[in-house]
């Protein structure tokens, strides 16, 4: 069965079964084109997970006042960043878009108005990701903005609206950093995966543990676990994406914890899948 015999078959965008659900720790965009132990723990995934009818990402890179979703048929790649080779910004990943699932989706959700975006795109907190899962730009691929200026329980309210999507054969990704300081970054010990600054550790364990005991109320209330949270996760443009992770967990998934490493003292990759 190719792609499109397969789409067909899911036109109605109807699973039995739910889809995972996952918080990728994204890093740095160079591991969207370097063969490492994340690319290819990315890679993993596509093989392993079912194939999707469709992505839905939200990356912690498309930050907004309001909440917006990509509802163009060819959403283009984003390169937001810079002092990166040219092969990186040499890069497209032309996945199609979905309006009518854009549609569907604003239609979800009940008590937020989310507007169709037709300027934005794949930024690299998305394509860096899927592209490695899914090389070959076929599944569609869309991106739900974070409102910069809401605090967390609205970030979450509004995914638990999306919870439909995953027996929708949708798979969902929160794309951020569970602990981001770049500010605070050891450029010089970027790849010594065993270097990482006690309070970045601490906190990234002290979050772990929270959520495989799926205690989503201090997950929200993250600001105030104790004073290291505000070295771990100064601006939360990076965490928010765990939320609508969270926020899709059932009662009958257990979280697996992998790509849990520090990078630069200061970021850590750890990622969730939940199934």
């Amino acid at each position: 069965m190719n792609l499109k015999e397969f789409r067909n078959t899911v036109a109605s965008y109807k699973r039995t079964k739910p889809m995972p659900v996952l918080f990728i720790g994204h890093g740095s965009p160079m591991n969207g084109i370097k063969d490492n132990r994340f690319s290819q723990s990315w890679e993993k995934l596509g093989r392993e997970l079912p194939m999707p009818a469709a992505v839905l990402c939200i990356s912690a890179h498309w930050l907004t006042n309001g909440t917006y979703i990509t509802a163009m048929p060819e959403p283009k790649t984003i390169h937001d960043f810079g002092g990166f080779p040219q092969q990186l910004y040499d890069i497209e990943y032309p996945a199609p878009g979905d309006p009518l699932l854009a549609g569907k989706i604003i239609e979800m959700v009940s008590n937020i108005d989310v507007q169709a975006d037709h300027e934005w795109g794949l930024d690299h907190g998305t394509w860096t990701v899927v592209r490695r899962m899914y090389p070959r730009a076929e599944i569609p691929v869309l991106q739900l903005s974070i409102d910069y200026y809401k605090p967390a329980a609205y970030h979450y309210e509004l995914a638990m609206d999306l919870s439909e999507l995953r027996s929708m054969g949708i798979l969902v990704i929160g794309s951020g950093n569970l602990v981001h300081n770049l500010s605070m970054l050891a450029w010089d010990r970027l790849d010594d995966p065993e270097y990482g600054y006690a309070w970045a550790l601490e906190m990234n364990e002290k979050l772990k543990k929270l959520i495989i005991n799926g205690d989503h109320k201090k997950l929200m209330d993250y600001q105030n676990l104790d004073k290291q949270a505000r070295l771990a996760i100064p601006t939360p443009d990076h965490y928010y994406p765990l939320l609508y992770v969270l926020a899709l967990q059932r009662k009958t998934d257990i979280p697996e914890i992998f790509n849990d490493e520090a990078v630069g003292g200061s970021l850590t990759m750890t990622s969730v899948r939940m199934e």
